[in-house]
């Protein structure tokens, strides 16, 4: 299978060809994922014109198989729990243990990346949410679903990669969907990068910071 982007700040770039009628729309605000969604994000708002926030979500790894994504806790207090854990039987103290520990990585990680600076208002602004790819879904419907809680303008989704399935489940969640691509045999978003290395605290950071001082992507 051929590999689609070099990297997820070239799946940016292309992601925001698809998007370029949200230029200089000043009601624009572009949220990335962190931390695979920020490079990606970075590259869209700078093409859009557009101011660039932080959105943190965490997964809700199932106890003993972390992998597995039983539900996700987004900014904002939200939990979107998967209906498919049912058949577990999970203790409900076990649930709440894992909630606790992602919280409190939710809340390190908000200060890390944005220190003192307040999250841009989403009220009454179009919001774009971002990531570097889509297979369950999870963490960008926790995402959705807490950006709707703060009465936003319509809510697009955006990503460069997505599972068929999960793009299309995700109309039904949001008023805009853009799948740059949708591959017939998906299996990972990893798949279709060359360069899928884990992106850094830093990073995400510098990123961040560029972006609120009007620095230009390379500068970042």
């Amino acid at each position: 299978m051929p590999v689609q982007f070099a990297d997820r700040r070239q799946a940016g770039q292309v992601l925001a060809q698809k998007l370029l009628r949200y230029r200089d729309d000043g009601d624009v605000i572009v949220l990335g994922l962190p931390r695979g969604g920020v490079p990606v994000a970075f590259e869209v708002a700078q093409a859009l014109h557009a101011p660039l926030d932080v959105f943190i979500v965490r997964k809700l790894g199932l106890p003993g198989h972390e992998e597995f994504a039983m539900g996700a806790i987004a900014t904002g207090g939200v939990k979107v729990m998967n209906p498919d854990i049912a058949g577990f039987h999970i203790p409900e103290a076990a649930i709440e243990k894992v909630v606790a520990r992602e919280r409190s990585e939710l809340e390190r990680r908000a200060l890390l990346y944005r220190g003192n600076r307040p999250p841009l208002s989403i009220e009454d602004r179009i919001v774009i949410l971002v990531d570097d790819g889509l297979a369950t879904g999870s963490t960008m419907l926790a995402a959705a679903t807490a950006v709707r809680r703060q009465r936003p303008k319509p809510i697009g989704v955006a990503v460069p990669v997505a599972a068929a399935e999960t793009c299309q489940a995700f109309r039904r969640e949001v008023d805009e969907v853009v799948c740059a691509i949708t591959p017939e045999y998906f299996r990972a978003v990893g798949m279709w990068y060359a360069d899928f290395g884990q992106v850094s605290d830093a990073e995400v950071h510098a990123l961040l910071d560029a972006a609120w001082h009007g620095e230009s992507p390379r500068a970042a």
